[in-house]
Formats: structure tokens, sequence, C-alpha cells
């Protein structure tokens, strides 16, 4: 009971940040729905943080997918690293959930290009749309078996995984975010302000 109350907070959290996103253009911007359910409001809030993770991955230049900020841990990945991070979570997530299995893993050690994250991030993030899109009341509140401790399975409604992957895809934004204003460039999400 803790873990659906811990991520349905995330899930608003991560609602109220997706809020905080600039409108798109009149042209490009549909009226909201009369009546909105969760499955409706987790489509929404993956198409705005998806949106500004591929604008991420293709605004950096080149030369800055190796960067990270100085004087960290080793640990702390480049924004390359992050980028390639989030394409092997949302395969994993997102192939999990629709019961197939996930693309390979790109290598931790960032041997791509920016060019090869970047299709790499599209296309997880493009297996992720066909998540969601299929998402309804309904499916969100049945029960899957996920990984759990100890190579043991443990039941969780798919909404659990859709409002994490969302959570995740968030935190790691505000990553990207750090990076981008510490080169001295604006972040997607804050275009146009």
């Amino acid at each position: 009971m803790k873990k659906a109350a811990c991520c349905l907070m995330v899930g608003l959290c991560a609602a109220a940040a997706a809020a905080q996103q600039p409108a798109p253009p009149a042209s490009q911007q549909t009226p909201p729905p009369a009546s909105l359910d969760i499955a409706g409001s987790l489509k929404i809030q993956h198409a705005n943080i998806r949106r500004n993770l591929v604008a991420s991955a293709e605004k950096m230049p080149d030369a800055d997918f190796h960067f990270k900020p100085q004087g960290v841990v080793p640990e702390v990945r480049t924004f390359g690293q992050i980028i390639a991070h989030l394409a092997n979570a949302n395969n994993a997530t997102c192939a999990r959930l629709k019961g197939t299995t996930a693309p390979s893993r790109l290598d931790d050690k960032l041997t791509q290009t920016k060019a090869e994250l970047v299709k790499a991030l599209s296309d997880a993030l493009t297996l992720c749309d066909s998540v969601y899109d299929a998402a309804t009341s309904t499916t969100i509140n049945e029960m899957i078996k996920v990984p759990g401790p100890n190579d043991t399975q443990l039941e969780r409604a798919r909404g659990n995984g859709l409002i994490g992957n969302i959570a995740h895809n968030n935190e790691h934004y505000g990553n990207l975010v750090t990076y981008f204003r510490a080169k001295g460039l604006v972040p997607p999400s804050s275009e146009g302000r």
C-alpha cells in the first residue's frame, strides 16, 4: 500500500512538473478533454517528458555529450551516458509492460555517436508510446509480474510501471537541465520564456 501511495505521489509530482512546461504554439495545441481519467493523464505526462528528452538529446552539441559537471564523483554520468541510460531504462520498462523482449542495451561507456544515441532514445520512447497509447482505466489496474528481490516475482498493477517510468524520465530530465545550465544553454522546457 505504501508503494502504491508513493507511486501515486510521484505521478502527481510529475504531473505538476509537466504542467510547468511551456505551452506549444497555438497551431500545435489541442483543446483539453472535458474528462480525463488516470490513463489519459499518464499519456499526457509521457508526451510532455518525451518531448523534452528528445529535444534535449537533439539540442546538446556533439562535443558536450561527454560533459559532466566538474568536481563530482567519478560515478556521475556524462550527458551522453544519461541519454544512453534513459534509452535502456525506457526499453526495459516498456518492453516488460508490453510483454515483449527489450532491445539490446546500449554501452554504458558511451561508445555511440550523438546521432546513434538520439535515435536509440527516440526508438525507446516510441516503444513506450505504444504502451501508453494502449493504457486504459482497465489495463492500468491489471496485475503483472515484475522482478523482485532475490529472483522473486512480485505482482504489481501495470499503472505502477507507467508512473515509475514517467517519474524516472522526469528525474533524469532534471539532471539534463543542470547540464544545459552549466554549459550556458537553455533547456528545452525553458525555451521561449
